[in-house]
């Protein structure tokens, strides 16, 4: 019971995060963990957490959560006889006899603050605390460990930048034909940066050849004005909004893409660009945060202010074969220095110093 791990953000449909932590704790067994989970994961010793405290439930939920990671995750903590909690978000009990080490992914609400979001205020009080009190910290990215320097004033002896990976078995290359679309895997906030993208693709000469195809979630917040800028720019029967694609389903239509876009204006990590150039999709990425450290010399790296450098490179992954087969052979050489078992070790060689 050393070895307290929190999951109680999991979602019932992964995305980013919960796709880390899935992937993470069969190379975290070795240290007995115990996870706090909703839902028990098989394998493993867990202890029930509620089911309402997941992103799932909006704001609402964020706000049990922290609620009940302040005043019941401690109790829980000494009952167990814990000697370090493990949180893969940066949250966790603070003013408290607790240790903890966290795992923080990015700031992106720092910088691209919103007027009365909770989340900028969650980044700006609650997240130093945490970070100042924590025994460790760990992140995706030395983009992100910089963040926390510079943000927090944190000192990189604290901090260690641990990548994260994509399943091998999963997303690879699986030789089917390439179809006509271009496509973004992720969620539709404004720092992704898809206004952009759909800028940039109806600007795409001989655009009524290609299809446009983003796959994540709706949010009503943001898909409803993406959707009319599809209809002002005369190319809804162009863009395709796929909505959440299920995690078996993603290789198929990776594979099959002309190439993945993904020009978000921030990321911590950058998932999707990894998966992509493991199923040997070229990749078209931004040259900002992370984002190159992930893609290497195997993408085509653009300034995703500038939509016309995206709609160049769309053009030419479109027009040039020999540029394709190039970025489609790179991109696989490239995801090999990734994989779930290094950043699995490291985790682990970082949590054993505390138990």
């Amino acid at each position: 019971m050393a070895l307290l791990i929190n999951l109680s953000f999991l979602l019932n449909q992964p995305t980013g995060i919960s796709t880390y932590a899935l992937n993470l704790l069969p190379h975290l067994q070795k240290l007995y963990p115990t996870l706090l989970v909703s839902q028990n994961i098989f394998g493993y010793n867990c202890y029930p957490s509620p089911a309402n405290l997941t992103p799932e439930q909006g704001v609402k939920g964020h706000l049990k959560r922290l609620v009940w990671t302040q005043f019941k995750l401690p109790q829980i903590y000494r009952q167990l006889k814990s000697q370090i909690l493990f949180s893969l978000l940066p949250e966790a009990p603070i003013y408290t006899n607790c240790r903890f080490v966290v795992m923080v992914h990015d700031f992106i609400p720092l910088r691209f603050p919103k007027s009365f979001s909770p989340l900028t205020y969650y980044h700006r009080y609650y997240i130093p605390q945490v970070i100042n009190q924590a025994q460790h910290i760990v992140c995706n990215s030395q983009a992100t460990a910089k963040d926390i320097t510079d943000f927090y004033q944190i000192p990189a002896s604290k901090i260690t930048p641990i990548p994260l990976a994509h399943d091998r078995t999963h997303f690879r290359f699986l030789n089917l034909p390439t179809r006509n679309y271009f496509l973004y895997i992720g969620r539709q906030n404004t720092y992704k940066n898809l206004h952009g993208l759909i800028a940039a693709f109806a600007a795409l000469p001989n655009n009524s050849n290609y299809e446009l195809w983003l796959a994540g979630p709706s949010d009503r917040r943001y898909t409803p004005t993406l959707k009319a800028q599809v209809a002002q720019l005369g190319i809804t029967h162009r863009v395709k909004f796929l909505d959440y694609v299920p995690y078996s389903e993603l290789p198929k239509i990776i594979n099959q893409a002309i190439a993945l876009v993904f020009p978000s204006l921030w990321e911590g990590f950058g998932l999707p660009v990894l998966e992509a150039m493991a199923c040997g999709t070229p990749v078209i990425t931004s040259n900002l945060s992370s984002l190159p450290e992930v893609a290497g010399d195997a993408a085509i790296l653009i300034d995703p202010y500038n939509t016309r450098e995206i709609t160049e490179a769309m053009e030419a992954i479109a027009t040039d074969s020999a540029l394709r087969s190039r970025l489609s052979n790179q991109g696989i050489i490239r995801c090999q220095q990734f994989s779930w078992e290094k950043t699995g070790q490291a985790t682990a060689e970082v949590l054993s110093r505390y138990v």
